[in-house]
């Protein structure tokens, strides 16, 4: 008899021996319990149960790395489109004026209401008419409010500054221009467009970077207001502020720091109002090009104003001045 075989036999005695006995036996390495109910089964029976086994360490390391690194992995922002137009009364203005339009989109079986305006005036200018389903134009506009009309058209054309002072000159006026630095926010740069156009402004500074551009948010919010407004998008507005200040024209800078209240300063004559951004305000260097900075007289607990809403209390006393005058 071979010493392997010695070795079998013993281990059936004592696995016989604790079958009878109903104990538990512990080996090296794992605990094997026995007892006179328990019933082998196999693993492909029916009957068979089986708990959710753990993921082994490495495993688990694995899949946190794996999920860690999707985390860290941002989408990719889609590109702001500057060639589209959405909304039933800026397509309205747009059609109205010289813009090109490519092609006007609007949903299908919506042809009620501002619609039959939209479809008269293009056909009275010739323009594609396409009728889609909603949920193409909700994927052309994001999350944008199309309300059933969107418009395809050549990218806003930019203006130059003296573009702006021959208009002003052109109407007998003195030149009014808003210079805004750093909007971020599409919504506050259409009610800003929106509110400069009725107060009468010959035109609107942005510059290239940390600025919203003309988005179709934009043309939504300012209800059309984008077709009879000048505006230029300049790559430093410290630098334009000094050609405005050559050209005659005074700085005035909306800001808390101001050294007198908006209703106070005389706005007769060339000036620009600077118009900072919704956080941050006028940057530090900007300040100091201002000739003037103009407070907003605040009486509750709350000390600062929305941009859009600082800049239309602005433009407005420089219209009231010139109105009065």
């Amino acid at each position: 008899m071979t010493k392997g075989t010695r070795v079998v036999r013993k281990e059936i005695r004592e696995k016989r021996k604790t079958e009878e006995s109903g104990t538990k036996e512990v080996r090296v390495g794992r605990e094997v319990s026995y007892s006179k109910d328990y019933e082998r089964k196999s693993r492909y029976s029916k009957d068979a149960k089986f708990e959710k086994q753990p993921v082994s360490t490495r495993e688990n390391g694995f899949n946190r790395n794996k999920s860690s690194k999707r985390e860290d992995e941002k989408p990719q922002e889609a590109p702001i489109r500057e060639d589209l137009i959405m909304g039933r009364n800026s397509v309205i203005e747009a059609l109205k004026s010289d813009r090109t339009i490519e092609c006007l989109y609007l949903a299908s079986g919506d042809t009620e209401g501002s619609v039959k305006v939209i479809i008269s005036l293009a056909r009275e200018k010739k323009i594609v008419i396409k009728e889609v389903d909603r949920k193409k134009l909700d994927s052309m506009c994001g999350e944008g409010n199309h309300q059933g009309v969107v418009a395809i058209v050549t990218p806003f054309n930019y203006c130059q500054i003296s573009e702006m002072l021959e208009f002003a000159k052109e109407k007998g006026e003195e030149p009014f221009i808003i210079v805004l630095d750093e909007i971020e926010d599409p919504h506050n740069l259409g009610s800003i467009i929106r509110t400069a156009e009725l107060s009468g402004a010959h035109g609107i500074i942005i510059p290239k970077r940390r600025n919203v551009g003309i988005t179709p948010t934009v043309y939504k919010c300012a209800v059309g207001a984008i077709e009879h407004m000048k505006i230029a998008k300049v790559t430093n507005i410290n630098a334009t502020i000094d050609i405005l200040k050559e050209k005659g024209i005074w700085i005035y800078g909306a800001d808390i720091e101001g050294t007198e209240f908006s209703h106070q300063v005389d706005f007769n004559g060339p000036c620009a109002i600077v118009v900072g951004s919704e956080g941050r305000g006028i940057s530090k260097l900007t300040v100091k090009k201002c000739d003037k900075l103009v407070k907003i007289p605040m009486v509750g607990k709350i000390n600062s104003l929305n941009a859009s809403v600082a800049g239309a209390i602005m433009m407005y006393e420089v219209l009231k001045g010139r109105l009065v005058k």
